[in-house]
């Protein structure tokens, strides 16, 4: 909610149209992408650093990161996550699309190696 300016997981779908069955994550751009992963890896460096065990004291130091997160976004310029546009496309339809490319190119590529 700090990141999105207190938007729910509910908010966040009707703000950028997402149906209810569909992933945020899995309709962001990598910029919007990238600020969450810094969240996420800034509130983990956090927990551990101060030694955080309890769900309420773990809950404020997330909302704190996020916020400042957020605040670090509107200081630099740059656009909020709920406010960049959503892609048209899923990550996991994009995904699908390169396999089956791939699949079928004359270049035949080892996938797993």
């Amino acid at each position: 909610m700090g990141l999105y300016g207190g938007l729910t997981v509910a908010g966040i779908h009707t703000k950028k149209d997402l149906k209810e069955n569909e992933k945020i994550l899995d309709f962001m751009s990598s910029t919007e992408l990238i600020a969450n992963l810094f969240r996420i890896s800034q509130t983990e460096e956090k927990l551990k650093k101060d030694g955080i065990s309890t769900a309420d004291a773990a809950n404020e130091v997330h909302f704190i990161v996020r916020s400042e997160v957020r605040g670090t976004i509107k200081r630099v310029g740059g656009t909020l996550p709920e406010e960049m546009p959503t892609p048209t496309r899923s990550i996991t339809e994009i995904e699908r699309e390169q396999i089956k490319q791939l699949k079928n190119s004359k270049n035949k590529l080892m996938l797993d190696e």
